[in-house]
């Protein structure tokens, strides 16, 4: 069934994507527009070899829309994503304003599509870029083996900063190359080139940042189960694109490395490399993609009842525009979207 679209937050890089991915995935669009802030409101992106106007947001813009993808911050979706909703709209949002509301569902297709049928106030969450791939990873295994407890750090590239990221890295790539001084950091926290940084997030009582909170509370909730233990370290490393995470895995029962391998290999979203042919997940691997690769599954040496892996993803698609289009897919044909 084709349906009535719009993409919020347009012309960012996510907004992009967002739109690339409908074209690539062949979403069944009946008619599209593009919103922005009131700055971009008059620009033009192309779309299925279409040139279509950038509209500012307003809540006249919503009338007969019937998928929001939106990707603002958080502030502008909480104006905006209840009044879409209210015109009509589901709206499957990037921002973090919602993934804790018990009320919007968390939601990641290859794991819990069927909360999609619980959208009480008309909006869907789009998880975390870290969240997404570690629960896709996850899931086959949780549902093997009931997992008791994760530990896990992540390696997160520049674009997780977006295009300011992006470019701000770029600078310092070249100039750390060619051996000349590095200038001082626009988007992130310290140099990021030939170097490895935390993330710049606000530290909690307990010193964990705002992203490490995020993968603690929307791993829980996505997969269902508030007792899982989760202990993530976040870190910035020098790459483009693509996420990578190292998660040690603990089970309430032992589970071979075998066991796992088959229900990751039969697992959707998941491409399984075999370390034993060489083949291991990698950043450049990911890029472009929308699959989760996970590799390196050994025993934990230190607990019969553990595994270690090693998961990346692209943060910008199933981190983030892949996942929401994914999860509009699951709206219409679940019969959701009326």
């Amino acid at each position: 069934m084709p349906v009535n679209v719009a993409v919020v937050g347009a012309t960012g890089a996510v907004g992009d994507l967002m739109r690339r991915v409908l074209v690539e995935r062949q979403f069944p669009v009946k008619g599209i527009k593009f919103l922005a802030s009131a700055a971009s409101a008059g620009k033009t992106v192309e779309f299925n070899g279409k040139l279509y106007p950038v509209e500012a947001i307003r809540p006249e813009a919503f009338a007969g829309v019937q998928i929001v993808l939106s990707s603002t911050p958080s502030s502008v979706s909480k104006e905006f994503s209840p009044i879409a909703a209210k015109a009509g709209a589901i709206v499957v949002d990037n921002s973090s304003a919602w993934r804790m509301d018990p009320d919007c569902p968390l939601v990641v297709p290859e794991v819990n599509a069927e909360e999609l049928h619980h959208i009480k106030k008309g909006i869907v969450a789009n998880p975390n870029c870290v969240a997404i791939p570690l629960c896709v990873a996850l899931k086959p295994l949780h549902d093997l083996g009931k997992v008791k407890r994760i530990i896990v750090s992540t390696y997160q590239s520049s674009s997780g900063k977006g295009a300011k990221g992006l470019a701000d890295f770029e600078v310092q790539l070249k100039a750390f190359a060619s051996g000349g001084p590095v200038p001082a950091p626009t988007s992130h926290r310290a140099q990021l080139a030939g170097n490895v940084i935390t993330l710049d997030w606000t530290l909690d009582p307990n010193g964990y940042t705002e992203e490490e909170n995020k993968v603690i509370n929307e791993t829980r909730k996505i997969l269902g189960d508030q007792t899982m233990g989760v202990a993530p370290t976040c870190v910035r490393v020098p790459v483009k694109v693509a996420h990578s995470e190292s998660i040690n895995v603990e089970f309430f029962r032992p589970v071979s490395v075998e066991q796992a391998k088959a229900a990751l290999a039969q697992a959707p979203g998941v491409v399984l490399m075999d370390e034993t042919k060489g083949e291991f997940p990698q950043p450049i691997h990911a890029e472009g993609s929308d699959h989760t690769f996970v590799g390196r599954v050994r025993q934990d040496p230190s607990n019969a009842h553990a595994l270690n892996l090693w998961v990346v993803a692209d943060n910008l698609r199933k981190g983030a525009a892949s996942n929401a289009v994914q999860c509009a897919e699951e709206l219409v044909k679940r019969g959701i979207v009326k």
